[in-house]
């Protein structure tokens, strides 16, 4: 491992930053005593603290809406709210392969998930595995859209399985991204987890800072159905903790009071 400065360890961890090529996965926090890694692991405790549920929602007219939207953990979910007028501020188009052309809003990233995911796709390409981006950002007014039309042919409570209430969706953060394959025929389904390409992104998503967000055996505590396509971005050495450990994201930062 290279040497690093104090700040760039922090950020790394915080942040999930690709070093030198290679994912930053771990960092052993209690084993290693120097006082450069004590540091990083006290900004870490202090990021996961301030990040914690409890501590990052504010209830107004009857709704819980998250208060941390800038950060790369915001916990967004059937209970935990976005603002409807929340955009996130530094929205790019990474440079990665899209299922379909031309310019769209949902082909957009925040910067930092935008950089992961062009490494995540420069390594799928690597291994010989052909992945296209399929979905990114949406507004509050697109997920209302997309919501509606669902509900309308399948019924709300069932629509709510499969698709997010608006101002309830991880693509409104920006740090979320639906991929497919040819092999799935660019579709959505389930079945995209069977592929070797649907295999190759849960076995390496999480070396690149994102987790696949919605589990297979994992409905109840996320409270929609298994997404073998959809990633969030989380930074590499959370993205590493959540997948060895089978963890939810809502399941990792609850341990954070």
């Amino acid at each position: 491992m290279k040497s690093f400065t104090r700040k760039s360890i922090v950020s790394t961890i915080l942040i999930g930053s690709v070093v030198a090529g290679s994912a930053f996965t771990t960092l052993p926090f209690t084993k290693v005593m120097n006082p450069v890694a004590s540091a990083a692991s006290s900004s870490f405790t202090q990021f996961l603290h301030d990040n914690a549920p409890g501590r990052t929602i504010k209830t107004s007219g009857g709704l819980a809406t998250v208060t941390n939207l800038s950060s790369t953990v915001v916990l967004v979910n059937k209970k935990r709210n976005l603002p409807s007028t929340y955009a996130p501020q530094d929205l790019v188009v990474p440079n990665i392969p899209f299922s379909f052309s031309g310019s769209s809003p949902k082909k957009q990233m925040r910067k930092v998930a935008a950089t992961a995911i062009e490494n995540l796709f420069a390594a799928a390409k690597k291994d010989g595995i052909d992945i296209k981006a399929v979905s990114g950002y949406r507004s509050y007014a697109t997920q209302k859209s997309i919501f509606d039309r669902n509900a309308s042919i399948k019924g709300e409570a069932v629509a709510n399985k499969t698709s997010a209430r608006p101002g309830q969706s991880e693509h409104q953060t920006g740090l979320a991204m639906d991929i497919s394959s040819a092999s799935a025929g660019y579709d959505l389904q389930q079945s995209f987890g069977n592929t070797k390409e649907g295999k190759w992104l849960k076995a390496n998503a999480h070396k690149y800072g994102f987790i696949i967000r919605y589990g297979k055996d994992q409905e109840k505590l996320t409270g929609y159905s298994y997404e073998p396509w959809h990633v969030r971005y989380v930074g590499v050495y959370i993205a590493g903790e959540i997948t060895s450990q089978n963890l939810t994201l809502e399941q990792y930062l609850e341990r954070a009071k």
